[in-house]
């Protein structure tokens, strides 16, 4: 077995060296499993619902981090906004159909 690694914290990511949002973005993206839409909705959900204030964030985020945007997880704040999450992806889904 080899030597314990002394990783980083998660926050790191969005903490180390003050980033801006899109440098963010693309620190989310090299994490595995983190394509483009996770890594946008996990930075739409640091700066919606964690105080994430780092310049262009919401812009790196793309529509999720539109406020009163309920597409993902990050614009869910209630039972009532989990419904509306739920009837925007399937007026997508409709959308999309078309």
């Amino acid at each position: 077995m080899g030597a314990p690694v002394d990783d980083p914290p998660a926050s790191s990511i969005w903490t180390d060296g003050d980033p801006y949002g899109a440098e963010v973005l693309k620190r989310l993206k090299r994490l595995p499993g983190f394509g483009d839409q996770k890594a946008r909705i996990f930075l739409a959900l640091l700066g919606k619902r964690c105080g994430f204030v780092a310049f262009g964030w919401r812009e790196a985020a793309e529509d999720y981090g539109e406020e009163g945007w309920f597409r993902s997880v990050a614009g869910i704040r209630s039972p009532k906004t989990v419904a509306k999450a739920g009837e925007t992806k399937k007026a997508m889904k409709a959308a999309a159909k078309k």
